[in-house]
């Protein structure tokens, strides 16, 4: 019994999912789906809560057949909270768009379920087998949903696009994984923990599988060189899709990178400054966050310059990750810190492009924007936020998590400080185009004869964004209480 109640707010989204596909046959109102699709996700959550108190450390129980594949520590609930979270907006943000565009089928949601569902397992795993499991579930409906605009080719091209090269990273993803296998003879991280630290793994083939598995779990958190598909996935997909791509898929990914980088890879060989992942790692942040602000500045689309501003942030939250190598908790706790700030922020920004459009002109380009925040000041406001947040201004979410994970690495020490000034340069170079698109809502107006974007009237997009919305100023107001819960997550890497 006890495993069922550690597993509730995973049999909560999945049965939610299965369900759904129940009621899709018998609601007209194809719209009211995503109500219920939120309701389902909040509830994982709020399960996810209530565990919290009844969990009195990150010690798995003895005898339990779910701990041997899953996480069921304090990790796990906050995880499962973000990702049910960013879901849950994602939801609200679809249930204004689908409809808006005459796309409101029925199967969007339990695919939005599933996908939530698999992001949750992939972030529990502790095991190499679920840790596949669990990523394939999330991509095989993520995949379906960026071709979700069938009729349109761009947004086709980007599902073909993203399921090839998906394909592909997890191909080396497996394929690490089965050396690594062969090496130490478990798949599960804290046996092959213990195998690498006696002594008994071929010292090549590990490190040959360490290289085969961060190449794969870096295409998925779009870190340069495996950002490629990222741009043109995010442009394809319908903007709902693209909130969710970078908030749940990203968060599940960076999670369980801490779990095999800080368990399973976690012996001196593996884990010095000078040696194992820690410097790949490094180099992977410092490319990321170069090439993703280039990238996004001579972007004249604002949903690709997101795209390009989500690797950037790739590489910030890369930064966390290297450090905890060094001092373990400390920075463990600025990295979910970034990801639930991250989270709420760049669902704020999806949902306000997603408000500012309607059927009749849908906003993607500056151009669109421009003269917005005088036409429409009360759709500007959620924009300010969202960019204020991502840009890193205080006294925003955004601010606290840029500023914790650049201390934790300087605070790591050992050639480290080197990522923490190379962000902070990074991130003031990327204040351009995030400013860019400020000034085109309150300092332009659209060009004569040019068609201005219509912003929609959806109740659904105005509760995500609301909620977003408190959520940023809330966690830049009060950061300690959010650092404190991500502390308490990260003790078991202390």
């Amino acid at each position: 019994m006890s495993d069922w109640i550690l597993a509730a707010p995973l049999l909560c989204v999945v049965l939610g999912g299965l369900a759904m596909m129940l009621v899709d046959a018998f609601v007209e109102e194809k719209s009211e789906l995503a109500t219920t699709t939120a309701v389902i996700l909040v509830g994982a959550a709020g399960i996810a809560a209530a565990l919290w108190s009844g969990n009195n450390g990150n010690t798995p129980a003895a005898g339990s057949l779910l701990t041997a594949w899953l996480a069921t520590d304090k990790l796990a609930l906050v995880s499962d909270v973000i990702i049910a979270v960013g879901a849950a907006l994602a939801a609200l943000i679809a249930g204004g768009y689908l409809p808006e565009h005459d796309l409101e089928r029925g199967e969007f949601y339990p695919l939005l379920l599933f996908s939530a569902f698999g992001a949750m397992v992939l972030a529990r795993s502790v095991d190499l087998l679920t840790l596949f499991v669990g990523l394939e579930t999330m991509s095989l409906g993520v995949y379906s949903l960026v071709a979700f605009r069938r009729t349109n080719a761009r947004s086709a091209e980007a599902g073909i696009k993203y399921f090839l090269l998906g394909s592909f990273a997890a191909a080396l993803l497996l394929l690490g994984s089965a050396y690594l296998y062969g090496a130490t003879g478990h798949t599960d991280f804290v046996g092959i923990a213990e195998v690498i630290k006696s002594g008994g793994a071929d010292s090549r083939l590990v490190l040959l599988a360490v290289m085969l598995i961060i190449a794969g779990l870096a295409f998925k958190v779009s870190a340069v060189p495996f950002h490629m598909w990222t741009p043109d996935a995010y442009e394809g997909a319908i903007t709902p899709v693209t909130a969710f791509m970078s908030v749940c898929v990203k968060s599940s990914v960076f999670i369980v990178m801490v779990r095999v980088f800080l368990v399973g890879l976690a012996s001196p060989e593996l884990s010095s400054g000078s040696s194992g992942w820690p410097p790949v790692l490094a180099g992977l942040a410092a490319l990321t966050m170069v090439f993703g602000n280039l990238g996004a500045v001579v972007q004249s689309s604002v949903k690709r310059m997101l795209a390009y501003s989500s690797i950037a942030h790739a590489g910030y939250i890369l930064i966390g990750l290297v450090a905890a190598a060094k001092i373990g908790e400390q920075a463990i706790s600025s990295v979910l810190y970034y990801l639930a700030a991250y989270t709420v922020s760049n669902a704020l920004a999806f949902g306000a492009l997603v408000f500012a459009g309607s059927s009749k002109r849908e906003a993607v380009t500056y151009e669109d924007l421009a003269g917005l925040g005088r036409r429409n000041p009360i759709l500007a406001i959620p924009f300010l936020i969202a960019i204020l947040s991502l840009m890193g201004f205080p006294p925003t979410a955004g601010f606290f998590a840029k500023y914790y994970v650049f201390m934790a690495a300087v605070q790591a020490g050992g050639g480290m400080v080197w990522l923490a000034v190379l962000g902070a340069l990074t991130s003031a170079a990327g204040s351009y185009y995030y400013l860019r698109v400020l000034v085109y809502l309150f300092m332009r107006e659209p060009a004569e004869g040019a068609k201005v974007a219509i912003p929609m009237r959806s109740g659904y997009v105005i509760t995500a964004m609301v909620v977003a919305g408190l959520l940023v100023l809330q966690m830049g107001c009060a950061p300690s209480s959010y650092l404190d819960i991500a502390s308490a997550a990260a003790k078991l890497f202390g």
